[in-house]
């Protein structure tokens, strides 16, 4: 069976069970992929799609089975796309198959994109029903905490075939090669090419410590007497210090501070300046209930930045879940008024 027909022969398959619209968004999707995978010009989706049928089988004749097919036009098939590729995708013998190191890297190539046309399948079996199945989310601490905790129990309750899957994870990762289906994290944070989500507004960042602590030692007045006080450090994940920040009337001050405590933990900060140690520099929500009522004071409140608040991203060329769909619905109905919406990141 030569290529043009092994085409023919899967879309009929799929057609039968899924109808016309299955065709149009697996040939949508794999146009998207190829714009990324120069190298593959010329194969089509009839050579990948044995391609993937002998990897996950690790057996041509498995393959010929699954795609109800001859052994000997999986064969050809991949003959033809190694032969395009100049490269061997598989060790053979007579006794087994295995990928080669370049069968390896396609197979990580086409991941995503498959992935995206089996979430495409489980939302035509899903339609007019409760969305299921597994959200991978990426997600700082104080994110997961502001914006994630509130709505967990609802949401849950609501959709009972959703499982959340969260990880808490200070630096920035690749969500995409990392298998995540989203991230939430500070908008400046984005990747460019991804989808955000507006979730909340601007986050203002607060230099914060008790009053015996000023009373001790004095207030700073500005950035650069920081340097004459005992500071709370954050440490990135990366294990990087964070610079302190500053911004007036168009002048920015980065400030390497010092002092007896550096964690990693951005609530802890704030328990830590209530004990007198010294000054912190963290988002103000994480301290407004201790601002109100005294315990702890602001300085430096004229320098203070604010930042475009947290996001939800996501890639624009993989499907969207009807489950993660559900949660952005869920997070964007929560959101301040003013944050709500989507951009496209260029």
């Amino acid at each position: 069976m030569g290529n043009a027909k092994l085409t023919k022969h899967v879309e009929f398959l799929l057609f039968r069970v899924y109808g016309s619209w299955i065709i149009k968004t697996i040939h949508a999707i794999f146009d998207v992929m190829m714009k990324d995978i120069h190298q593959l010009k010329g194969a089509d989706f009839s050579a990948f799609t044995a391609f993937l049928a002998v990897a996950v089988n690790r057996s041509f004749r498995a393959a010929a089975i699954q795609l109800n097919m001859t052994p000997s036009a999986i064969s050809h098939s991949i003959k033809v796309l190694e032969k395009r590729l100049n490269v061997r995708l598989f060790h053979r013998t007579t006794r087994s198959v295995s990928l080669t190191e370049a069968g390896e890297r396609l197979v990580a190539k086409l991941r995503p994109a498959m992935e995206a046309i089996g979430d495409a399948l489980q939302e035509l079996d899903t339609h007019d029903q409760t969305p299921t199945g597994t959200v991978r989310i990426n997600a700082s601490e104080g994110a997961i905490r502001l914006v994630l905790k509130p709505i967990l129990a609802g949401f849950l309750a609501r959709y009972p075939g959703i499982h959340l899957d969260i990880v808490s994870d200070g630096r920035l990762s690749d969500i995409v090669g990392d298998g995540f289906d989203a991230g939430i994290r500070l908008a400046e944070a984005v990747p460019k090419d991804m989808v955000a989500v507006s979730l909340m507004g601007p986050i203002r960042f607060a230099a914060i410590a008790s009053p015996d602590y000023f009373k001790r030692r004095g207030r700073p007045a500005v950035p650069q007497d920081l340097y004459h006080h005992d500071c709370i450090r954050f440490r990135f994940d990366s294990g990087a210090i964070y610079r302190w920040e500053f911004a007036r009337k168009g002048l920015i001050e980065k400030i390497n501070v010092t002092g007896p405590l550096t964690l990693s933990d951005q609530p802890m900060m704030v328990e830590a300046a209530f004990d007198g140690i010294g000054i912190a520099f963290v988002p103000d929500h994480l301290a407004m209930d201790a601002l109100r009522d005294g315990r702890l004071e602001r300085v430096l409140e004229e320098w203070c930045p604010a930042y475009p608040g947290l996001c939800l991203y996501y890639s624009g060329h993989r499907h969207v879940s009807p489950a993660l769909r559900a949660l952005i619905d869920e997070l964007t109905r929560h959101a301040r008024p003013e944050a709500q919406g989507k951009t496209a990141n260029t």
